[in-house]
């Protein structure tokens, strides 16, 4: 098992102590295990889909995955699949290759009855929650044997083809904002960016 000090970096990172925060490291972990490679730097390494959703409740994973693979928004390397699930797909780009791993409730029962998480479910925010209990919640699923925490899938072949960055950026019509051009909208003989323009995306 991991040393805990890159637990307790990714946790400066995500902002608080958390149970999914630390599932999504031990996921990242197990896929760059699993691909033979390391965490990335640059874009053009590795690429993650994460599979969490809107609104939901554990999207703190998404931070822990962003520590651990070093795939981030910044850098364009990872997207949000919008599934709800706490699960991600590892792509090594480099050499076309991929591995999902999905956290597995082997220890519900045992997490059910913590009691950050009765406090979580009367409503009360994580933050709220003091550090202890916290790191109660999180040493169940951290210590448990992976096999009983995540599925880890087999390495499978991940063509990749990489579509390269939108360049160009142009002000709005309307508000006057610097904009990406592929994302201005036309209305009437004016571009504008979308909330300006009214349109979805």
């Amino acid at each position: 098992m991991e040393s805990k000090q890159i637990l307790e970096e990714m946790f400066k990172f995500h902002g608080h102590v958390c149970w999914a925060s630390a599932m999504g490291l031990r996921a990242s972990i197990a896929a760059l295990r699993e691909l033979g490679v390391v965490r990335t730097g640059i874009a053009g390494e590795l690429y993650c889909i994460v599979e969490i959703g809107n609104n939901h409740g554990a999207r703190c994973f998404a931070d822990g995955v962003q520590y651990g693979t070093g795939c981030t928004l910044g850098k364009g390397n990872i997207e949000k699949a919008g599934w709800g699930k706490l699960a991600i797909t590892l792509i090594d780009v480099v050499n076309e290759k991929s591995v999902r791993v999905s956290y597995k409730p082997g220890r519900q029962k045992m997490i059910s009855e913590s009691s950050f998480m009765k406090k979580r479910a009367a409503g009360v925010p994580p933050t709220q929650i003091p550090q202890e209990e916290a790191y109660e919640l999180v040493n169940i699923l951290w210590d448990a044997p992976e096999t009983e925490v995540l599925s880890v899938g087999e390495v499978k072949p991940h063509p990749f083809e990489d579509y390269g960055e939108l360049m160009g950026m142009k002000p709005c019509s309307n508000c006057g904002e610097l904009t990406s051009v592929a994302y201005l909208r036309v209305v009437g003989d004016k571009h504008m960016c979308i909330p300006c323009a009214g349109y979805g995306r």
